[in-house]
C-alpha cells in the first residue's frame, strides 16, 4: 500500500483556506492512506477558549463535509486532526474512508497550552480495523510518552497515524525508536511556519516523516516546505516482532518485573 504524509502551513483561523489547501496537498500524490497534521484546519496557537469554542466542530461537521468526498473518489483513508466539538471540547483526530467516518481518536496527553482550553481524551488509544491492516493514532505529544505506542502495537495496530503540531526537535528522531521498540511503521505528519499570538510565539519544525519498523526513515520532508511524502509500505512487515530467532519484541516483556503506576 502507499502512505503519503501532508506537511502543510496553515493560518490561524481560516479554516476555509487551510482545507482547500490540504485538499489540493492530497490530490498532488497518489496514496491509499494520507495524514495531516494535528488541528490542520484551525491552527494551534490559540489565545483563549472562546476561540476554541469558536473554530470546534463535531466529527461529521465541516471539514469532515469537505475531505469526505475526496476520500470517496480516491478511494482513500485520510486522518487529520481537528478541535471537536463534543460533550467537551476535545483535541481529536477524525479517521475518514470512502465510506464516510471511521473513527475518532482524542488526545490523552495535552502539551502546554492544551491544557487550557482542550480536556484529555477519553476514549484511550483505539486500533481500527481497514480493508488494508490495523492502524492506530497518537496526536503530537503523545509521543513522548512510550506506553502510548506501545499499547497501540499490543492491541494489534501495524501503523501509527500520527498527527503533529510539533515545536519541540525531539520527536522526528524518537519516532525512529518508537518503530523500533514496537516493530510498527509510523507515519507522522506536522506542520511548519510559526504562529505568534497573545504574546505566545510558536515555531514548527515540520520534519514529517514515515519509520519502518526496522527504525529506517523511509522519507522525510524539509523543515520549512509544505508538501507531501508518499512512500510504499508491506503491512505484514509489521506483523513479525521477531529480532531474530529468540527474540520477540512484545512476546519477550517480563511485565511480572514493571512498575508501570
Amino acid at each position: 500500500m502507499r502512505v503519503a504524509v501532508v506537511q502543510t502551513n496553515p493560518a490561524f483561523g481560516d479554516v476555509e483556506r487551510n482545507v482547500k489547501g490540504a485538499i489540493a496537498l492530497i490530490e498532488s500524490a497518489n496514496a491509499d492512506l494520507y495524514v495531516l497534521p494535528e488541528l490542520f484546519n484551525t491552527g494551534y496557537n490559540f489565545v483563549d477558549a472562546q476561540e476554541v469554542k469558536k473554530l470546534a466542530e463535531p466529527a461529521d461537521g465541516y471539514s469532515f463535509n469537505r475531505l469526505s468526498p475526496v476520500a470517496r473518489k480516491k478511494n482513500c483513508t485520510i486522518v487529520y486532526g481537528f478541535a471537536e466539538q463534543a460533550d467537551r471540547l476535545y483535541n481529536s483526530a477524525a479517521l475518514i474512508g470512502p465510506d464516510g467516518l471511521c473513527g475518532v481518536y482524542r488526545k490523552v496527553h495535552l502539551y502546554y497550552r492544551e491544557n487550557l482550553f482542550f480536556a484529555p481524551g477519553n476514549l484511550g488509544f483505539p486500533v481500527f480495523d481497514l480493508p488494508f491492516g490495523r492502524v492506530g493514532i497518537m496526536i503530537c505529544f503523545d509521543w513522548i510518552y512510550p506506553e502510548s505506542a506501545r499499547t497501540l502495537a499490543l492491541a494489534g495496530a501495524e501503523i501509527i497515524l500520527h498527527p503533529s503540531n510539533l515545536v519541540l526537535p525531539h520527536c522526528p528522531d524518537a519516532m525512529v525508536t518508537r518503530c523500533l521498540e514496537n516493530r510498527v511503521y509510523a507515519a507522522t505528519a506536522n506542520r511548519i511556519g510559526r504562529e505568534n499570538r497573545g504574546g505566545i510565539d510558536l515555531s514548527y519544525i515540520g520534519k514529517s516523516e514515515i519509520v519502518s519498523p526496522r527504525g529506517e526513515i523511509l522519507t522525510r520532508l524539509s523543515a520549512d516546505e509544505t508538501g507531501v511524502g508518499v512512500v510504499d509500505i508491506d503491512l505484514t512487515e509489521a506483523r513479525n516482532k521477531h529480532l531474530n530467532e529468540y527474540n520477540d519484541v512484545l512476546a519477550g516483556r517480563r511485565t511480572e518485573y514493571y512498575r508501570l503506576a
